[in-house]
């Protein structure tokens, strides 16, 4: 029977006594830095007393702080790391708003951000309904199967999953301690899929005990039953098997062979499960009796064996080699059954101590979380990680032929509709696209979207773990925009089917004037007038207007296509050094930095940096920058230290050039936060920026440079910029 777990002696009524609690780490992991826990531990306890002034915290009576020492407890024992100790320490804190992210990232560093950041996304699981395997708008598999492929697809680090399953172990705990109207809840999502993922994680102490305590939530008299006949028989069980242990290892020594014969623990839930599905009494279940011998090496456990099947009568049926057939989560042993003593069933498990380790710890027992001086190859994590998405792919006994991981793949996300059911979608969904695949008329009259309770743009791109809401309106017409392709709408062929379908029904001449107002529209941005139409509709290959117009409106031409091949008739000169429309095979085969400033650079012959590479700069005698990686003995070594730059690798080799644009709006807070918002979203830099307010009507002018490598890219910034309330227009301007 697994017992909920209390804390270690760090609890004193209502007061936590950190520094024993220290002590114990300490002697448990001398490795860490415990200065550096102290911090976070500090922290913690300091965001929760200002919760409780406020009176912001989420549940009475659960303690942020305590339940993240508890964490970090658990995953002490699964031998997690430093930064994922200190991750678990202040995660609950990040999960309440008692802390930002941000705040953590600057003191505790960007790797336990990351570890927290994961956490969160894998907290949106807990949205769904549980205990139902329906199917949502017709998709072919239940929700359960699509939570558990999300799982996977959020997964980027084991210590992610450990932590997650550290903070669930840690509430339910709370929970069967003291029952609240969310304790069933909890105990199906625990038992639906972090029991599942512990087992395929391998930790099995952590699988039997997730089991147990969702079972005694669950189904309380059928666990109250099966503890009270183990109880009932405990005194006479622990003698059987005593007597057993004591016989068994008075034969392994005559053997010569060094072994260690203890009793197993015994799993509610297992044994309930065997009951039920071999319906047979209790009496009849072998892990009622059970022992486990553990051995030094591998030929070992097959001596132990034959004597074990020479000693008692084995049970036919009942074997199974685990050594020589691992299971998927690289579980390791020998199951046997016997007739034993008195002509009572036992139950063996023999394995060597290696393979117990990795029994209880699974993943943790092998997972290197860091490299040599705490570095780790690109390709052995990526194998790694690999490695660990494969392990989670599997069948469950309770899924019989169903696969966690099936598809799943970096080009699916999984989001939630506001009822709690799951969709899988295109990993550049935006919020149209799930009003489409909701339903076609949900598509055309959607007027807005929110994201996660937030008002957003349709040309959002959604995340997994996100919950999106449709703002519809009265009528049923979709908006000619959401076909361009550069004002990102749609993401899903299905979407742009059904739009395109609701226009070519549409009569003839009524596209073609929408076509034509598109352009204008669209020229309008970038500052494009007075063009000369003729010339325009000849030099795209058109044989009239009204056939540009119509294919425009239709979204069978794009706008950004048919302005780049038309670029010198709209006069796009080079006198600003102003927007290129394609970047050239050169400037795309060239390792770009950033961090210089207008300094030239090249790479220093002594290393060869390469992209990839952590890499600084030297600023030599001339002004131009020489590049190095960070490790460099040659850099290092020089008595450059003032002249040192800091210097990174641009995410894409890609040339930018810039560009001047207008925003006229009327004036309110927060204006300019929000255009900056927009521009950081895309990753634009702005080179310039001027404002000037007419105080009488209120109306401001925005006039920036900006940095833009594709015309597309300045095209969906300003349709961004011009969606923001207030915002009169946004275009394109000369200097």
């Amino acid at each position: 029977m697994v017992k909920v777990k209390e804390a270690p002696a760090l609890v004193t009524g209502e007061l936590i006594n950190l520094e024993p609690w220290l002590c114990q780490l300490a002697e448990l992991r001398p490795e860490l830095n415990l200065a550096r826990i102290r911090d976070v531990c500090e922290l913690a306890e300091q965001a929760e007393q200002k919760a409780l002034a406020s009176n912001s915290i989420w549940a009475e009576g659960r303690s942020s702080y305590r339940t993240g020492l508890q964490m970090a407890d658990l995953l002490s024992e699964l031998q997690v790391d430093e930064d994922g100790l200190v991750a678990a320490i202040i995660y609950r804190a990040v999960r309440e708003n008692q802390l930002t992210l941000n705040h953590v990232k600057k003191q505790f560093g960007k790797e336990v951000a990351k570890l927290i950041e994961g956490v969160l996304k894998m907290a949106a699981i807990s949205e769904m309904q549980f205990g139902q395997r329906k199917k949502v708008l017709g998709q072919g598999e239940d929700q359960m199967v699509k939570a558990k492929r999300m799982l996977v697809s959020l997964l980027d680090d084991v210590r992610v999953a450990l932590l997650k399953l550290a903070e669930r172990t840690s509430i339910i705990r709370e929970g069967v301690r003291n029952p609240n109207p969310r304790s069933l809840r909890l105990a199906k999502e625990v038992f639906e899929i972090y029991a599942p993922l512990a087992h395929r994680l391998g930790i099995g102490h952590l699988k039997w005990e997730l089991e147990d305590l969702s079972f005694r939530l669950l189904e309380p008299l059928r666990y109250k039953r099966i503890a009270k006949l183990l109880d009932e028989k405990r005194t006479v069980r622990q003698a059987y098997v005593a007597s057993v242990s004591n016989e068994l290892a008075q034969r392994l020594r005559q053997a010569g062979i060094e072994a260690q014969v203890v009793g197993r623990a015994k799993h509610i839930y297992s044994i309930w499960r065997k009951m039920h599905h071999k319906q047979i009494p209790f009496s009849e279940v072998y892990d009622a009796r059970a022992v486990r011998i553990l051995v030094q090496r591998e030929e070992d456990c097959y001596r132990v064996l034959g004597i074990v099947h020479r000693l008692w009568w084995h049970i036919q049926n009942e074997f199974d080699d685990y050594i020589a057939n691992p299971k998927e989560n690289g579980y390791q042993s020998l199951h046997t059954a016997v007739i034993g003593p008195e002509g009572k069933v036992l139950e063996v498990q023999i394995r060597t101590e290696a393979m117990h380790e990795q029994a209880e710890f699974g993943v943790c027992s092998h997972w290197q979380y860091k490299g040599p001086a705490g570095k780790e190859e690109p390709s052995d994590y990526q194998r790694r990680l690999e490695w660990l998405r494969q392990l989670l792919d599997g069948q469950d006994e309770e899924l019989s032929d169903l696969s966690i991981m099936g598809d799943i793949s970096s080009e699916r996300i999984y989001v939630f509709t506001p009822e709690g059911d799951l969709l899988d979608m295109t990993a550049d969904a935006t919020p149209l696209d799930f009003a489409y695949r909701v339903h076609t008329e949900i598509g055309h009259k959607c007027r807005g979207a929110k994201v996660n309770g937030r008002v957003v743009p349709l040309n959002t791109k959604l995340s997994s773990g996100d919950r999106i809401e449709v703002i519809v309106g009265e009528e049923v017409e979709p908006r000619r925009e959401w076909l361009h392709e550069h004002l990102g709408y749609v993401a899903t062929s299905k979407a742009r089917g059904k739009i395109q379908a609701f226009f070519g029904k549409r009569e003839r001449q009524k596209n073609i004037d929408e076509g034509k107002r598109i352009l204008v529209q669209e020229l309008n941005y970038l500052g494009v007038e007075n063009l000369e139409l003729s010339q325009l509709v000849a030099d795209s290959g058109y044989e009239s207007a009204e056939q540009l117009f119509y294919d425009l409106a239709l979204g069978d031409l794009s706008v950004v296509d048919l302005v780049a091949g038309t670029a010198e008739l709209m006069d796009f000169g080079v006198g600003q050094g102003e927007l290129d429309l394609e970047l050239s095979d050169q400037a795309a085969d060239e390792p770009l930095v950033t961090g210089q400033g207008g300094l030239g650079y090249q790479m220093a012959d002594c290393c060869q940096p390469v992209p990839g590479d952590s890499i600084l700069g030297v600023i030599g005698s001339e002004g131009s920058v020489l590049v190095h990686r960070q490790d460099c003995l040659q850099a290092l070594k020089a008595d450059v230290m003032d002249q040192q730059i800091r210097l990174e690798w641009k995410r894409e080799a890609k040339a930018t050039f810039p560009v001047s644009i207008e925003v006229q709006a009327h004036d309110r807070p927060g204006l300019l936060y929000d255009i900056a918002g927009v521009l950081m979203q895309d990753e634009t830099n702005v080179q310039s920026i001027n404002t000037q307010r007419d105080r009488q009507t209120s109306r401001v002018t925005l006039q920036m440079s900006i940095e833009v490598a594709q015309l597309n890219s300045l095209l969906q910034t300003l349709e961004k910029i011009e969606q923001l309330a207030n915002v009169v227009s946004a275009r394109r301007t000369t200097a």
